[in-house]
């Protein structure tokens, strides 16, 4: 049971900082030159290629500003080609993180973009529409404090090391240890069954051998900002 736990951490560790540039929510060769502070703007319209996904995504020069409406609570549903998943968007614990996220859902950026990488057993991966994982929104931005555990249904950001988020985030398919490293920004409420559909996909090798590609298409078709 150590050594499993043991593998699991280190696997763990890697997940997340092995997908995107570092100018958005991964880490990779290309970074582009980001801002992180002040209001956004869109620098370029995203272009669909015949397979449905996005070979040049919608990007924006710098973070968007505060939109989130004081005193409401936020909920996104992500509708999938599995089924739906609703997730309690924690703005109280994330507000930056989730208006980024309020925001890029209500931009239209996570429609029909793949889950890109699925691990059975601890978590299901999105927010890159070109489905590479070198995908982001043309800047980053910074973490903020974790006090929560990374249990099964917990949503929290991708990043390549610290202050470099963008638009991918991953959903907990298991409980983990994980080091608190992570934005997390949500915890999903309802759709586990969903979230089991998508984890207990079959995959393949990546182009770095780790058994995650989906052999499958496993689509986020649209995200939903509820508020109450």
């Amino acid at each position: 049971m150590r050594t499993a736990l043991v593998i699991m951490l280190i696997l763990a560790s890697g997940v997340f900082v092995a997908c995107g540039n570092s100018g958005n929510s991964g880490g990779g060769p290309d970074a582009a030159s980001t801002n992180a502070s002040g209001s956004s703007s869109s620098a370029s319209d995203s272009t669909e290629t015949p397979g449905g996904q996005v070979s040049n995504p919608k990007q924006w020069s710098s973070p968007p500003a505060m939109q989130l409406e004081e005193g409401k609570d936020y909920q996104a549903i992500l509708h999938t080609n599995k089924g739906d998943m609703t997730v309690d968007l924690l703005e109280s614990d994330a507000p930056k993180t989730v208006n980024n996220f309020v925001f890029l859902a209500k931009q239209g950026y996570y429609t029909n973009v793949p889950f890109h990488r699925i691990i059975k057993g601890f978590m299901i991966q999105t927010g890159d529409p070109t489905g590479t994982g070198a995908g982001g929104p043309g800047y980053r931005f910074a973490d903020e404090p974790v006090t929560r555990d990374y249990v099964r249904g917990t949503v929290a950001m991708a990043n390549a090391g610290p202050n470099t988020n963008g638009s991918q985030f991953f959903i907990m398919h298991q409980d983990n240890p994980l080091p608190k490293n992570y934005t997390i920004f949500g915890e999903l409420i309802d759709g586990f069954d969903t979230l089991d559909a998508i984890a207990n996909a079959p995959v393949g090798p990546s182009r770095s051998g780790e058994m995650s590609t989906p052999k499958e298409s496993l689509t986020l078709e649209s995200v939903e900002i509820v508020t109450k």
